[in-house]
């Protein structure tokens, strides 16, 4: 089989696998965002730990490195791209308040439905995760062979910032009674435009990691105990 298959491989498909379940149980009828969101983390935890794992391998061929690259950006768009948007598709479904938004006016003229504005940014964030892995990618490509060593810093917020930011939107309904769907879309729309934006950002060393990691896992934690108490 082509491809590549050995334990430095095997976190980043595992962050793929939990990005498609994510999506398909946010798009299913059935389906919560509060459900989505816990893929969401597990896929964060995947990535946090992917690339260290990957560099323990000391003889892993050119090849090997380039294709785990390549597979780590594809994956990132599916858990971080498109499962946060799908996330946001149960929110309208499940959310009496925002399930039939009202249409805006300009002029006393219909301007836009509030539904189809919602999806537009749904589908803007993942073009913009989209764009920002292939800049990286380039980048990288382009920063490895005139230096040696790991990046210090990041042009433009990561995708893999997405599997903190959500969760903590998400936790804020536990906390404010009123519906935050449009804060939901209002912080996406922010997020994609820093995904793009030319803006420093340090990559975290392993105590950053480690500090995210708990972060995430009391999401977690705070999210299992608002589903119970619903």
């Amino acid at each position: 089989m082509i491809g590549v298959f050995d334990y430095t491989v095997w976190l980043t498909y595992l962050s793929l696998i939990f990005g498609v379940l994510g999506i398909m149980v946010s798009l299913q009828q059935t389906g919560h965002p509060y459900i989505g969101v816990f893929f969401l983390l597990l896929c964060g935890l995947c990535d946090a730990f992917d690339g260290k794992v990957a560099r323990t391998k000391k003889d892993r061929s050119e090849f090997a490195k380039k294709f785990g690259i390549q597979i780590d950006s594809l994956a990132d768009l599916v858990s971080f791209g498109v499962l946060p948007a799908c996330i946001g598709n149960a929110m309208i479904r499940v959310c009496p308040t925002i399930s039939e938004v009202p249409d805006w006016y300009r002029n006393g003229r219909p301007a836009f439905p509030g539904v189809a504005l919602l999806y537009l940014i749904m589908v803007l964030y993942a073009l913009a995760a989209l764009i920002r892995l292939a800049y990286f990618n380039v980048t990288e490509e382009e920063r490895s062979r005139v230096e040696s060593g790991n990046r210090v810093y990041y042009t433009g917020l990561p995708v893999t910032s997405a599997a903190l930011i959500f969760p903590t939107v998400l936790l804020f309904q536990h906390l404010i009674p009123k519906d935050i769907t449009l804060v939901y879309f209002g912080v996406m729309l922010l997020t994609g435009f820093l995904f793009l934006a030319k803006c420093k950002v340090r990559k975290p060393g392993l105590g950053g990691v480690l500090a995210m990691v708990a972060v995430g896992f009391a999401e977690f934690v705070l999210l299992a105990m608002y589903l119970k108490w619903r």
